[in-house]
């Protein structure tokens, strides 16, 4: 047999091996218990690779956020690997050295990771592990903690929108705010970097009605917070926005005036400028 044939036969073996595995994921639940939101790993995804000698395995796991006490349709649902998980621990235990002494991190074993049994007795770990983390506030509220469950994601869409693919980057962002607004009730300021990547795409999409409506928004979080970076440069996109759509923007211009008297002039970045520097690597 040709080596082009055996390709083709080793990979169609991957995409066939790849849905079964996928079809035969089972479902664990975990919750925390207690808190505004709830935390379920729902499932694993064993996924393979192959290159041109062998094949290398991953094993994912779902992680779907709800908000509790009603029903949420706008879950967030993520997933993460092993890996992420180890770095998850190895922060956290950084700054909650004390607070985790009695939180145990689930094993790696030296043959047989994915066997069915070690993978169903690591999920019943992980379920065990994340509710213990997730009942913990000051951890459930931590920077370290909400970026394992949204920096991928949000790493992905800034690198979309540097490379100007907007519509890509605001699917990822309208997905990923949901998330963080579950995770930063106490301090709703957090999400307006996000907030405002969205008006930026929707502008760049020319969708001023949506970016104007995800601006307000932003600015409401801004109220207090006038010496934000975000505050200028946001309020001179909505004052353009609004005066695109004949809404008031008079008032919008006097908030602007009002802050430039106060102030020294400086050098201001646009709305855009700011965005596509957040999540540089």
């Amino acid at each position: 047999m040709r080596k082009s044939d055996l390709i083709k036969a080793s990979s169609f073996l991957f995409v066939k091996r790849r849905m079964c595995l996928l079809e035969e994921s089972t479902d664990i639940f975990f919750c925390a218990l207690k808190t505004r939101s709830r935390l379920f790993v729902t499932s694993h995804t064993l996924c393979r690779h192959h290159n041109w000698k062998v094949f290398s395995s991953i094993q994912m796991y779902k992680i779907i956020i709800l908000q509790t006490g009603s029903f949420d349709s706008n879950k967030s649902v993520i997933e993460r690997r092993y890996s992420d998980f180890e770095k998850l621990h190895r922060n956290l235990l950084e700054d909650f050295s004390e607070e985790m002494e009695d939180v145990t991190f689930p094993k790696k074993t030296l043959t047989g990771n994915f066997t069915e049994e070690i993978i169903n007795e690591r999920k019943l770990a992980f379920k065990d592990y994340l509710r213990l983390l997730y009942s913990m506030k000051y951890i459930r509220r931590s920077k370290k903690f909400i970026d394992f469950l949204t920096r991928p994601e949000l790493q992905e869409a800034y690198g979309c929108l540097r490379g100007g693919q907007y519509t890509k980057a605001l699917e990822i962002l309208l997905e990923v705010i949901g998330l963080q607004a579950r995770l930063t009730r106490g301090s709703p300021v957090s999400i307006v970097p996000t907030l405002c990547a969205i008006v930026v795409c929707h502008k760049d999409l020319e969708n001023p009605a949506s970016a104007f409506e995800y601006g307000e928004k932003a600015l409401s979080h801004l109220c207090v917070h006038t010496s934000h970076k975000y505050y200028i440069p946001l309020l001179e996109t909505m004052i353009t926005l609004a005066y695109e759509l004949g809404k008031d923007f008079l008032s919008l211009q006097e908030k602007l005036e009002e802050w430039k008297a106060k102030k020294d002039p400086i050098r201001i970045f646009t709305l855009k400028e700011l965005a596509v520097r957040e999540y540089v690597q």
